[in-house]
């Protein structure tokens, strides 16, 4: 039993985070530029480097509340990013996808995939996730990269599972997600919306685009 109530539990993690955040960024900066790592394929080393900033587990912003009487049956397939913030392991990326499958041990794969703007090729990342509490809330962890898992929260859903507002442990971290690669004016108005009104940077929202046209010709 931990003897810190959660309050100076959350506030003391929260600025742990932060601390740490900084100096793996440091690091990883320095360590991406390496002749090895520029080998690799950048979802696969994104995702790993952005796992590894999330060493806090479990987080959650302020405000956000996960999807309760979730079905993750029906979660599972393909999902196509229609909007995100940035971030360093989805830069110079697009015509993203996530696919999900369920495992027999209760846990499930993740395959993200993405186009490179620059050269075309197609690049993908696996991993896995696993329930944070309850199996019917919409609160994951999933993993790139060992032992290291980073929060994925699902805090709204289509009645038909056909989008998804997604959220990691911070407001710097946020998603949405839909089964079709094309959504209405609607519901982006709506993701822009409640974005800001829970705190995140709606106005630097990155849209993807699906299709021939995501991949500039040269």
């Amino acid at each position: 039993m931990n003897p810190l109530p959660d309050v100076v539990q959350t506030g003391a993690r929260r600025l742990h985070c932060g601390s740490v955040k900084r100096t793996y960024y440091r690091l990883l900066v320095n360590f991406m530029s390496s002749s090895f790592l520029a080998a690799l394929p950048r979802l696969f080393v994104g995702c790993a480097l952005i796992i590894s900033l999330a060493a806090c587990q479990g987080g959650m912003p302020e405000g956000v509340t996960p999807v309760g009487q979730f079905d993750v049956q029906r979660y599972a397939g393909k999902w196509y990013e229609i909007a995100r913030l940035d971030n360093r392991f989805e830069r110079g990326l697009t015509a993203i996808t996530a696919e999900y499958a369920l495992r027999d041990d209760g846990t499930i794969t993740v395959l993200n995939s993405g186009t490179s703007i620059e050269s075309g090729e197609r690049e993908s990342a696996e991993g896995k996730a696993r329930f944070a509490g309850p199996e019917d809330e919409a609160f994951l962890q999933v993993s790139f990269f060992g032992p290291f898992y980073a929060s994925y929260i699902v805090f709204e859903l289509g009645q038909d599972y056909d989008y998804a507002f997604v959220s990691g442990s911070d407001t710097d971290y946020l998603w949405l997600l839909a089964r079709e690669p094309v959504i209405s004016d609607t519901l982006k108005d709506r993701f822009v919306a409640r974005a800001g009104a829970l705190g995140f940077a709606a106005d630097k929202l990155v849209w993807v685009e699906h299709g021939a046209s995501a991949v500039s010709t040269k």
